[in-house]
């Protein structure tokens, strides 16, 4: 029996050496680094009332909280790995715009192994507030134009989509750091002439929303009649040389989607040649042999034959290539899904896909490749790949 005390003493001896031994090693060798996890609060977000925070840490030790370089929590003991620490940030006392938190956790060990993590965050209790900037009387615009609204808001805000004829659009500011933010909204020419209802969902940095409602009138337009003659050898010898138009078509729709989600350019657009005269209008109904009866959502141009053509607009050069209709095609993305195409050149300019073009450049010259009769240009602007007429946006008022 005494052997058997003595046995188990020697035990109890050796585990309490070896777990005082650990303890001696751990505290004066130990060099891992404390790791910190916050919950409530997230590095470069924006938030309103006050804040419910809790931290938790990977060791043992002190923890110490400063906002704004001021102290808000002075060394609180940390006892347990398991359990988070809750703390509050008063953001409704706090000055709306940028502020900073720094955390510390300094273990027990004689090295005091510590971490620091450091958030930078915004307090926004501004009360959202926006509205309009154009009367409910301006919201008038024709079949095959563009709906154009602007509405102003008191603060910086996430996003704003407008609502109309079962479609969403993405709103963007006017310009940079701008207040004002606007919307194109493409009206297709066959669009029924009616009354429609309007809708702007604005949400903040804070998650507050604000719906801006209004009615606009699409009013009916009288397009022109055309009738055109394009020979059959023609439209062989182009089907030859060129791309399926169909092939164009399906990169518009992708163009659409991944169009920059800002604006590349500023002030009106321009036309891409000094217009002499106008073939075809936008809309214009058109007869031919081979393509029977169909809508030209785009307008026909003259100048002289192989005169230079150039952007309209800033963007970026989307596509460069020859197609069986649209002969030698070049396509400029303007960014918030707003492209110009330019159609039938005779010859590119030397200029490739990807490049940044400026109003003005050169894209080409005046052709006839393609479906096309004669010398001219096929001016076209899409909005969200909506066709729409591009004379409208080169006046000073739009």
């Amino acid at each position: 029996m005494i052997v058997k005390v003595k046995n188990l003493f020697m035990l109890v001896l050796v585990a309490a050496c070896i777990f005082l031994g650990w303890k001696i090693y751990t505290h004066f060798f130990d060099t891992a680094i404390p790791k910190i996890q916050l919950i409530g609060i997230n590095d470069r977000n924006s938030y309103c009332g006050n804040l419910q925070c809790t931290i938790s840490g990977t060791k043992k030790g002190f923890l110490s909280i400063w906002l704004n370089e001021k102290p808000l929590v002075r060394k609180f003991k940390v006892e347990s790995t398991e359990k988070e620490y809750p703390f509050t940030v008063p953001t409704r006392t706090m000055a709306n715009g940028k502020h900073t938190m720094k955390i510390e956790l300094a273990d027990n060990t004689y090295r005091k192994n510590r971490s620091e993590k450091h958030v930078t965050f915004y307090v926004d209790n501004v009360p959202l507030q926006a509205a309009f900037l154009r009367t409910e009387a301006e919201f008038k615009v024709f079949q095959g134009r563009t709906l154009h609204i602007q509405f102003q808001v008191n603060k910086k805000i996430d996003k704003a989509i407008a609502h109309a004829l079962s479609k969403s659009y993405e709103c963007f500011p006017e310009s940079k750091h701008s207040s004002i933010y606007e919307a194109f909204i493409p009206i297709d020419c066959e669009e029924i002439p009616n009354e429609y209802l309007l809708s702007v969902e604005v949400q903040d940095n804070v998650g507050n929303v604000l719906n801006l409602e209004n009615k606009f009138q699409i009013i009916k337009f009288p397009f022109k009649k055309q009738i055109i003659k394009v020979t059959n050898e023609k439209v062989q010898t182009e089907k030859e040389l060129g791309q399926n138009q169909t092939q164009l078509e399906k990169a518009l729709e992708k163009l659409a989607q991944a169009s920059p989600k800002q604006k590349l350019w500023k002030g009106s657009f321009c036309t891409p040649i000094n217009i002499v005269r106008t073939t075809c209008e936008f809309g214009a109904v058109r007869t031919t042999q081979q393509k029977g009866k169909y809508i030209h959502k785009a307008v026909d141009i003259l100048n002289d034959p192989k005169s230079v053509v150039w952007a309209s607009q800033n963007g970026i050069v989307a596509i460069k290539d020859r197609y069986e209709e649209s002969g030698n095609t070049i396509v400029i993305d303007h960014g918030c899904g707003i492209c110009t195409m330019y159609f039938h050149l005779e010859e590119f300019a030397q200029i490739n896909v990807g490049d940044k073009v400026a109003k003005g450049n050169p894209v080409g010259t005046l052709g006839k490749t393609g479906y096309a009769t004669g010398y001219h240009l096929h001016w076209e602007l899409r909005v969200n790949n909506t066709p729409v007429d591009p004379i409208q946006w080169v006046k000073a008022t739009f």
